[in-house]
């Protein structure tokens, strides 16, 4: 046998691990589907599909531990479930945690979890299995070859389940010897036929019984057999490994009409047996090559800064060249390609919101059952695009959302009836473009967050003073959540207690360069904003300079540009506010006062008026440098160390700006008032391949 070499067996296992992920979250979806409808048959054969693919990839990559174990629970899940003593809910749920744990171990090379409990289970519902193989369980007695039952095993692969039909003839049937290559025909243009019986002329035969390898529905079966007048009706029994036969009840042409008007309205089932979806459509690419072309896309645009800053300079020394113009088409025309190119590879980066949004139903059913509550989940917008990388960043974040919602914000059943409202708490997900963001609300019915319940926790645990308490609007009172250590729960429990949680929220977001707000109303509920940027690479900034230091933030955040003078400013304890038409705008700054300020007439200030959410602040600059299109580099903390810069770009002169994380901005200012420091001073880089230097 022809081994895979290291790299391609490395390959094949990296695969499987990617692909496993889908069929644990298809597994936990299926799940899901059967606590609402506990008698659904075609729920529990996706479950064993799922768990047969998962069993061959395994098998295929040599992982033994977790082939053996689905391969046992597939054989066990033929059973008729009205007789199972085991719960298969619980069953599937448990299963879809095993198989996690034991990729994982496969993946960190660890030891492997204790899976008594899923053999246990499985052990106890095969028990009950043959109740479901006797009597009318077993297909017609027909001897298959022993070629055909070679190659039924053969083609037993990827989705690919085996049955036996039975086709019977209708007995008005005007043309009996064509039965036979009619339905086989009709069945070929979705299965692979493995055997046909009778084998010669079907004149005398009363049914057919076909063997066949097929992914398609068994409704798509059964459409394609019942044949007008040849056919009357059908029985289709699945074949598994052990030579065993799961009956389904035979169905004619009035039931096929029904299960052709449900799959008329289920666009999934079109999809699935129509002719566009193809593997051969579908590329698999590692995010790391995705991001080397965007980086090299960011390589270009800094090239092409270049070019525009040379091409003016070009023009002031020769106005009247004629070749001047004919450089302005060209840089217009690579202009125009860049941005297509730009655009293109962004929107491969992009993935449907709905990759993460599928993992929140099991969330919220195992948190609320810890929570001894009722919640269900409402999900919207899962088709909004976002970019993968910050779609894996906010998987955290809102997951503790979500859990803190059910924990502290969703009421008991017999307190929200005592409230007037419905025992069952519901938790909204919702997803949206605004402008260039994502935003994400997860939004809950219940009792919404009281500001002095938050400032009494936070004085008991020494987080604030009585003093600053006294002082605190409602508004700052919600940030007080954020804080690491805070908690509102009374006791510890393996939900909540331990003030870990909203605390890594607000961390994650400041490093995505985005911002959570919070919304609250007393006994009507709480939505938490999830506010990013769409994506991390590129951005459109204002440039602008405090202390002869270049720098630079997101120019969508920027409401307008306010010049004032020195005695326009005011002090409200310590915070420096402005005047801006009928709002009263307070100040920031990340840099001391110039000695021109000193004449309170004449010394002349730039306001850059910031928006977050509802909230504004304005940071004060000395000069303004323009617009430029960015491509942000990442900053580790040797480069430079405060938050309050996340990331640096290279102009086309080899000029170093660095970005503002304005989200830290804030969080500094809600903390100290108007002074939020200076950061360190960065050299700036010669080339684009240098890193930057901190200068000591």
């Amino acid at each position: 046998m022809t081994q895979f070499s290291d790299d391609r067996g490395a390959e094949m296992r990296e695969l499987f691990f990617e692909t496993s992920q889908e069929l644990l979250q298809t597994l936990n979806d299926d799940a899901l589907k059967l606590e609402k409808s506990p008698r659904d048959t075609e729920t529990v054969r996706s479950i064993r599909r799922t768990v047969h693919t998962l069993k061959g990839d395994a098998a295929a990559c040599g992982f033994k531990e977790l082939s053996d174990l689905a391969h046992k629970l597939e054989d066990a899940l033929a059973v008729d479930i009205t007789k199972s003593p085991v719960s298969l809910v619980e069953l599937s749920f448990l299963a879809a945690d095993v198989f996690a744990e034991i990729l994982n171990a496969y993946r960190h090379q660890s030891a492997m979890p204790d899976t008594s409990a899923l053999q246990q289970m499985v052990k106890n519902l095969a028990s009950a299995a043959p109740a479901a193989k006797n009597g009318e369980a077993k297909a017609p007695p027909v001897e298959w070859t022993e070629y055909e039952q070679k190659a039924a095993e053969a083609a037993r692969q990827g989705d690919n389940r085996i049955f036996h039909v039975v086709a019977h003839i209708d007995r008005m049937c005007a043309m009996p010897i064509a039965a036979r290559q009619l339905v086989a025909t009709a069945l070929g243009s979705v299965a692979q036929i493995v055997g046909v019986r009778p084998e010669g002329s079907a004149e005398r035969a009363k049914k057919l019984d076909l063997l066949i390898a097929t992914a398609a529905p068994e409704t798509v079966i059964v459409s394609k057999c019942l044949i007008p007048t040849v056919i009357a009706r059908v029985e289709y029994f699945e074949m598994y490994p052990s030579g065993d036969a799961q009956p389904v009840p035979s169905v004619g042409e009035a039931s096929l009409a029904e299960e052709q008007k449900q799959s008329a309205e289920d666009p999934v089932r079109e999809i699935s047996t129509g002719p566009v979806h193809t593997a051969e459509n579908v590329l698999r690419v590692g995010a790391e090559r995705i991001d080397n072309v965007l980086n090299l896309v960011g390589e270009l645009i800094i090239a092409k800064s270049m070019l525009q800053q040379a091409m003016q300079e070009f023009s002031r020394r020769f106005p009247k060249d004629s070749l001047r113009l004919r450089f302005a088409d060209a840089m217009g025309f690579q202009s125009r390609v860049m941005n297509d190119l730009q655009r293109s590879v962004m929107k491969i980066r992009m993935v449907p919101v709905e990759q993460l949004f599928r993992r929140f139903p099991r969330i919220v059913r195992d948190t609320a059952k810890r929570c001894g509550k009722e919640v269900k989940l409402e999900i919207s917008g899962q088709e909004t695009d976002v970019d993968k990388g910050l779609l894996d960043a906010i998987a955290e974040p809102l997951t503790h959302i979500i859990r803190n919602s059910i924990s502290h914000g969703i009421e008991a059943p017999e307190e929200r009836a005592s409230a007037g409202k419905p025992a069952m708490g519901t938790i909204r997900l919702h997803a949206y473009h605004q402008a260039n963001h994502l935003i994400v609300e997860v939004k809950d019915d219940g009792a919404g967050i009281d500001p002095e319940q938050i400032k009494a926790k936070a004085v008991q645990t020494k987080l604030i003073t009585r003093e600053e308490s006294a002082r605190m609007s409602a508004e700052e009172a919600f940030d007080l959540i954020f804080r690491p250590g805070f908690s509102t729960a009374d006791e510890i429990t393996e939900i909540s207690g331990r003030g870990v949680g909203l605390d890594v929220v607000r961390s994650v977001l400041f490093r995505m360069k985005g911002n959570v707000e919070v919304e609250t109303e007393m006994g009507r509920g709480t939505t938490f904003r999830l506010k990013l940027p769409l994506t991390l690479a590129i951005i459109q900034a204002l440039m602008f300079r405090i202390e002869s230091r270049l720098y630079a933030i997101p120019l969508n955040s920027v409401a307008e540009i306010a010049r004032a003078t020195v005695a326009d400013l005011h002090r409200v304890d310590t915070t420096e506010v402005l005047q801006l038409r009928d709002q009263v705008l307070p100040l920031v700054r990340v840099a001391p006062r110039r000695a021109s300020e000193a004449n309170p007439e004449k010394g002349k200030i730039f306001v850059l008026v910031l928006t977050f959410g509802e909230r504004k602040l304005g940071l004060i600059v000395d000069s303004l440098e323009g617009e430029e299109e960015l491509v942000t580099k990442a900053l580790d903390d040797q480069t430079i160390s405060t938050d309050l810069v996340s990331s640096a770009s290279i102009l086309g002169d080899g000029r170093v700006v660095l970005i503002m994380n304005l989200a830290a901005v804030m969080e500094r200012f809600a903390k100290h008032g108007t002074d939020v420091r200076q950061p360190q001073i960065i050299t700036p880089m010669p080339q684009s391949g240098t890193s930057p230097e901190v200068r000591q």
